[in-house]
């Protein structure tokens, strides 16, 4: 291979294409400190960071869709922190997107086949979507094939797998009872790679965004929890850090759409907030480049980044059963039962007291008797 191909197939560095782009060091650096914000990575990631976007090439990625709505695809092109433009533009190389990409057909197919051979082992594949097992898979074709089959294609030399979203990662509606086409998760179908879910119906794109930051910017996969999912993004249920848990605490909750708690703010876990078994950072990261969630907007939480939420019951049930604290709801419990045992012992103290007495009373009578017979 000559110099020249050598050059021409040269992945350039994310640095390398935001200084094309006009970008200063400066503001280079300025960037860095964000995504480390973004991550929860303190100051001292910074330079590392840098160091990484300055030398590594960016990444190549291929981005499928098997049974889904985009929705994913609409999150993450909405992400603020960073951008998808940087990071579709500059971090990674987005060479096969089926809804982003301008070729389509056989065009398409062909810079499909010429990514996987030129980066073999090297490029991340993106999942949007399940495939169906049933009917040999026919319920999702793609390019004239069952989808299941273009993903185990394109999976067998991936690097690592990202099951965006519920449909990917669990199977989402789908995949609800009775799933007639046999949605099926990725992890049920390729066993073989390292699979990042990260889920959300969709879910927040600066988690989608932040998740890729952190593979392209240390090449490897982040932490993950039991279920697959990256710990800096799914270590604490949305109930953790939600504005409305006082609410809870103090046993203040919303009875009815609309009523006085409704209007209040109160929790909203008696009608049907799933926040309390929810692993997500709705709460902190927030939607819209931070705007609200919905909680916020004064709906609860509808679990959409657990396994199996669309057979958990109707979103405005209580199917939960948490034992809340409720500080003003149990201080007249307690302080009723509190008064009603200083009562209790109040009177038992009074009625031995009494009974002492007339003991007494009994014992002196008893005594003064007995002095005046000896005396007669």
């Amino acid at each position: 291979m000559s110099h020249a191909q050598t050059q021409s197939e040269r992945i350039e560095t994310f640095y390398e294409v935001m200084r094309a782009q006009g970008i200063t060091r400066r503001s280079f650096m300025k960037y860095c400190s964000l995504t480390a914000a973004a991550l929860g990575l303190g100051p001292a990631f910074v330079p590392k960071i840098a160091h990484a976007m300055e030398t590594k090439p960016r990444t190549p990625v291929i981005w499928l869709h098997g049974l889904e709505c985009t929705c994913c695809s609409e999150s993450f092109i909405r992400s603020g922190h960073p951008l998808a433009k940087d990071v579709i533009l500059s971090m990674i190389s987005l060479d096969y997107d089926e809804l982003l990409m301008a070729p389509s057909g056989l065009a398409a197919q062909a810079v499909l086949e010429e990514t996987i051979e030129r980066y073999k082992g090297n490029y991340i594949l993106a999942v949007e979507g399940n495939p169906p097992l049933n009917e040999d898979g026919m319920f999702c074709i793609s390019g004239g094939k069952p989808f299941v089959d273009k993903l185990k294609r394109v999976a067998k030399d991936a690097k690592a797998v990202i099951a965006w979203g519920a449909c990917a990662s669990y199977g989402c509606v789908q995949a609800a009872s009775p799933n007639p086409t046999q949605a099926t998760p990725i992890h049920k179908v390729i066993t073989d790679k390292p699979i990042i879910k990260v889920p959300g119906c969709p879910p927040i794109a600066e988690v989608m965004t932040g998740v890729i930051t952190y593979m392209v910017t240390f090449d490897r996969i982040p932490a993950l929890d039991r279920q697959g999912r990256p710990l800096m993004f799914y270590s604490q249920r949305i109930h953790d850090k939600c504005y409305r848990r006082p609410h809870f605490d103090a046993g203040q909750f919303v009875e009815n759409w609309d009523d006085e708690g409704a209007r209040k703010g109160y929790c909203l876990y008696k009608v049907g907030c799933k926040g309390p078994t929810t692993y997500n950072a709705c709460s902190t990261v927030r939607w819209n480049e931070g705007v609200s969630f919905p909680i916020q907007s004064g709906h609860g939480c509808i679990g959409c980044s657990e396994d199996g939420f669309w057979d958990q019951g109707s979103f405005y049930d209580r199917v939960t059963d948490i034992t809340q604290f409720g500080v003003e709801a149990n201080a007249d419990r307690v302080g009723l039962a509190a008064v009603g045992a200083v009562g209790g012992a109040v009177a038992a103290h009074a009625a031995l007291s009494a009974l002492k007495r007339a003991q007494q009373k009994a014992q002196g009578h008893s005594n003064a008797a007995k002095a005046h017979k000896e005396e007669a």
